[in-house]
């Protein structure tokens, strides 16, 4: 097969690793900048073109995204173009969007009986002391729509910091949601690492001292957990939700069960390969290698 790697660094750990599985099971690999695209939307012959050549029907069989937050809406735009011309992209755009936007995913999971934190979210600085009531006061988190590995999250340990934060933010016309502190979940949550419909792999994120986000990018460390049948159902009903193929769900264990904070479509392989010692991007090819048919994207989930 011929395979495209939509990511705007072919060095990065994700991105070679992807191409070394692939490459290892005798597949042809490009790494293809999706900024550097540009698209020729018809009817009759779409095309994509990037650098100095041509991208047609058939050029390839497999698509995998790894589009940046920052560059979400320009990113899904190049997917939607090869989905249309009928390549198997592994992720499919709306699926990708959902995830992305973090109020319609954790909408999404709620109206199908998924466990979520306690959130809220409002438009006016009025209902500030209603936000703060409804999610049980405080300690409580405060989140940007837009933010990702951890940018924007803030944690505000009295009513009274909580509103300052708050107002904060919306007076910058900023969009957030305020979630209920798990407390239990002891600054630590689990990446369960979601393909074709099962957990393939799973850790735990323990945050840094002095800090509650467990991010890896914010200092967090990772090790290897075994996670329990709930966990991984959990895991895997969040990823047929928002309709993705690949993707890291996010897990915080509470006192009522496990609890997704995020579904995220472009996981690192990173932390899971080596908390795990997983081939994951082979696995992830593997899954490629079953699925991938001309014009058999097609969307998943619903909402």
């Amino acid at each position: 097969m011929k395979i495209a790697v939509l990511s705007r660094n072919p060095k990065l750990y994700s991105t070679r690793r992807l191409v070394e599985a692939a490459r290892a099971r005798g597949h042809e690999v490009d790494v293809i900048d999706h900024l550097r695209c540009f698209m020729d939307i018809t009817s009759e012959n779409p095309t994509i073109h990037y650098k100095d050549r041509e991208i047609r029907r058939g050029d390839y069989d497999a698509v995998i995204p790894r589009i940046g937050a920052s560059v979400t809406f320009y990113g899904n735009a190049v997917v939607r173009q090869f989905e249309m011309m009928g390549a198997y992209c592994v992720n499919e755009s709306v699926a990708i969007a959902r995830a992305r936007d973090k109020l319609r995913s954790l909408q999404l999971l709620s109206r199908k009986g998924v466990g979520i934190p306690v959130t809220a979210f409002a438009y006016s600085p009025d209902d500030i002391k209603s936000l703060i009531r409804e999610v049980g006061g405080a300690p409580l988190v405060i989140k940007l729509l837009e933010g990702t590995q951890g940018v924007g999250v803030v944690l505000a340990e009295t009513a009274k910091a909580a509103e300052s934060v708050i107002q904060a933010f919306m007076s910058l016309k900023n969009s957030i949601l305020i979630q209920e502190y798990i407390k239990e979940a002891g600054g630590s949550d689990l990446r369960c690492f979601v393909v074709g419909g099962k957990v393939i792999a799973a850790m735990k994120r323990q945050a840094a001292d002095g800090d509650f986000r467990s991010n890896l990018h914010r200092g967090g460390r990772a090790e290897l957990v075994k996670i329990t049948a709930a966990e991984r159902a959990t895991a895997v009903k969040a990823a047929q939700v928002i309709g993705l193929n690949v993707c890291g769900v996010d897990i915080l264990r509470s006192d009522r069960g496990p609890l997704v904070i995020e579904v995220n479509s472009s996981p690192g392989l990173n932390g899971i390969e080596q908390a795990t010692g997983k081939d994951v991007a082979g696995m992830i090819i593997e899954f490629i290698e079953r699925n991938a048919r001309p014009d058999r994207t097609r969307t998943r989930g619903k909402g």
